[in-house]
């Protein structure tokens, strides 16, 4: 038998837990176990109750006992970053805040390129070291699962090395790094070849070995005028589900035409949706396609949000992931971004956790996480304050300052 853990009395733990995977929530549906023990078998949960009673009934636990008030919630959930990159975008991000337009910037060799370009240059050891820094932090501040991209590669060798980077860099964290392969974020500038071409010659020369070193089951694409057509990416998205991929969607950033795609092809998510608007919002709705709001984004870039509110009151399941990357979203906050995203689109508390947590991990198709409830991972942190509700009204500025991964504390 696999030794009991205790940890409380905790003011109020917040499990997530009965509350519907699409659509509004209101605050009333929080489940909020006050003065509450959380009971860890192993690396899951077995029993979230009355402190007492946890106490009284596993005498045998060894008990972790907090002093003060402490409010207790699932780990956070990022779906999507991009933070295995080399190099820094300070420069471009500069210029944009100086009214430079995208087109400026990359004949001035910034843009995406510019992150391929340094990344190119580092070995998968750096670029692994990098990648778990990143992770490290993002778990200092409660995201316990971190969804992390290819994509500044762009060539089926440089691909490669990333993806083995992360993996790599998922035995330095006690994060879970879930690997998604972007090598459609664009056409690689040293393919001569047209975009059809180059998906083409992606998918056949790289998807084989992705699946024999089960580098990742994820494919990610961007769809965009700047990018992959909905009618180049169709064939590189039908050969990916062939081939057993989970697919997602870089979907409605600047122009609509993605999450049309999305939902074709069953996508597990379609992210970004800034540009979305009646017609999109309501064809995500009537799927099963989680739609992922990336606020960093919007203030790195200074856009307009995604539509949360449209897309939670038409009944979809919203996400929120901080979409961490060098360019336009360099900040890689996600309790903070979230804390915006909620000011500005009028979330309740209740859509703004779930958004972070369960319904963050269903974009990733993991039913074990993001609630407090028999079965599910043991990760969970803990806020120094007595109302869940001050975690969001410091609007970022409050902290986890204990974190636990799956029943261990970091």
């Amino acid at each position: 038998m696999k030794k009991l853990k205790l940890i409380g009395p905790i003011t109020q733990v917040l499990t997530l837990d009965h509350l519907p995977l699409k659509g509004a929530l209101v605050d009333d549906q929080l489940e909020i176990v006050e003065h509450a023990g959380i009971l860890i078998e192993g690396e899951k949960i077995r029993q979230v109750g009355n402190w007492e009673n946890l106490v009284q009934q596993f005498p045998e636990s060894e008990i972790f006992e907090l002093e003060g008030d402490f409010v207790a919630m699932p780990g956070l959930v990022d779906s999507h970053t991009h933070i295995c990159f080399g190099g820094s975008r300070a420069k471009d991000f500069a210029m944009r805040n100086a009214g430079k337009t995208y087109l400026e910037i990359a004949r001035a060799g910034g843009g995406i390129w510019d992150t391929v370009t340094q990344t190119r240059k580092l070995s998968l050891s750096e670029l692994a070291k990098i990648t778990a820094n990143h992770a490290n932090r993002h778990l200092s501040e409660g995201v316990t699962t971190i969804e992390v991209k290819s994509g500044y590669g762009l060539s089926v060798e440089e691909e490669l090395k990333m993806l083995r980077a992360i993996q790599a860099a998922n035995r330095s964290t006690s994060a879970d790094l879930i690997s998604t392969c972007l090598a459609a974020h664009m056409k690689s500038r040293d393919f001569s070849g047209s975009n059809s071409e180059y998906l083409e010659m992606i998918s056949a020369a790289l998807f084989p070995i992705l699946k024999k070193e089960k580098l990742t089951n994820r494919i990610d694409a961007f769809v965009e005028k700047s990018a992959f057509s909905p009618e180049e990416i169709a064939p590189y998205f039908q050969h990916a589900k062939e081939e057993g991929f989970d697919i997602t969607v870089h979907a409605d950033q600047f122009s609509t035409g993605g999450s049309r795609v999305a939902v074709e092809f069953g996508a597990q998510s379609a992210d970004h949706l800034e540009a979305s608007e009646d017609r999109e919002i309501q064809l995500l709705a009537q799927s099963n396609t989680i739609a992922v709001a990336l606020p960093g984004a919007s203030i790195g870039l200074g856009c307009a949000f995604t539509p949360a509110r449209k897309l939670l009151d038409q009944g979809a399941a919203l996400a929120i992931a901080s979409d961490w990357n060098p360019g336009s979203a360099p900040m890689g906050d996600l309790l903070a971004q979230a804390s915006i995203l909620a000011t500005f689109e009028k979330l309740s508390t209740a859509e703004v956790l779930a958004g972070i947590t369960f319904r963050a991990a269903a974009a990733l198709g993991l039913n074990d996480r993001g609630k407090l409830a028999k079965g599910q991972l043991a990760d969970f942190i803990l806020f120094p304050t007595s109302d869940y509700r001050v975690i969001l009204y410091q609007q970022g500025k409050m902290k986890p300052v204990e974190v636990w991964k799956n029943g261990q504390r970091y």
